[in-house]
């Protein structure tokens, strides 16, 4: 997700250094047009100064771009919100799910330990309690 934004905005800010580097050469173009004896910097002449156009249009191209981006960001973060909401619900009722199997089980467990319980308590004590010791038939002797 982040990196698709990032990809465009990379995108963007590459063309808007691209149509910079177009505007500084048209600048050069036309500062070059001058006969040579004449320096650009010392003459306020309206030949030397940039058309008021040219700047206008970038920006007014800048702006159009930083819009384009805000648009483009608000529109990827709707995406990711509602993608968010799609699948976090999902996850909630994968909880709710495994939550009511747990509790399920565990009133089985219980019920099945109050059914039995007490007579695995007697058993367990009647076996701990009368000891009846035997030989087992595989003995070897001491040597």
């Amino acid at each position: 997700m982040s990196a698709q934004n990032s990809k465009g905005i990379q995108t963007l800010l590459d063309s808007e250094r691209e149509a910079q580097k177009i505007v500084q050469k048209e600048n050069v173009r036309s500062h070059s047009k001058l006969p040579p004896a004449s320096n650009p910097f010392l003459h306020t002449s309206p030949e030397n100064q940039p058309k008021p156009d040219r700047s206008k249009r970038v920006k007014d191209a800048r702006s159009e771009a930083q819009r384009e981006i805000e648009d483009y960001r608000k529109q990827k973060e709707e995406e990711f919100k509602k993608f968010e909401k799609e699948h976090s619900s999902g996850n909630k009722k994968a909880e709710e799910d495994a939550r009511q199997d747990a509790d399920d089980q565990m009133q089985s467990i219980k019920g099945s330990g109050d059914k039995a319980g007490a007579q695995v308590v007697e058993d367990l004590l009647r076996v701990v309690t009368d000891v009846r010791p035997e030989v087992p038939d595989r003995v070897e002797a001491p040597p």
